[in-house]
């Protein structure tokens, strides 16, 4: 990263030559922010679970959809093999 694109790091010192810690923020805000990171992975494994769910819910769904492909493509060459057997292949 070039040297104008780097973020300067500010130091405070006292006139007596000791470096100020920067204050760390009130504790209601600190209860805050723990509160919202807690409920934004609450959210999150929430919709993950409803998402887990909708998935599971729907294999039943894909399961009868495949066994209906099966039948119908069974059904197609049942029909196919049945016209070839006998009698006019090439109908005027």
């Amino acid at each position: 990263m070039p040297f104008h694109q780097r973020k300067l790091l500010t130091i405070e010192i006292t006139p007596e030559g000791e470096i100020r810690q920067p204050e760390r923020p009130p504790l209601a805000m600190r209860i805050a922010l723990i509160a919202a990171v807690v409920a934004l992975i609450a959210g999150a494994i929430a919709a993950a679970a409803l998402a887990l769910w909708v998935a599971l819910a729907l294999i039943p769904v894909a399961a009868i959809a495949a066994v209906v492909a099966y039948l119908a493509f069974r059904f197609q060459l049942w029909r196919n093999r049945r016209s070839f057997r006998g009698g006019d292949h090439f109908p005027v």
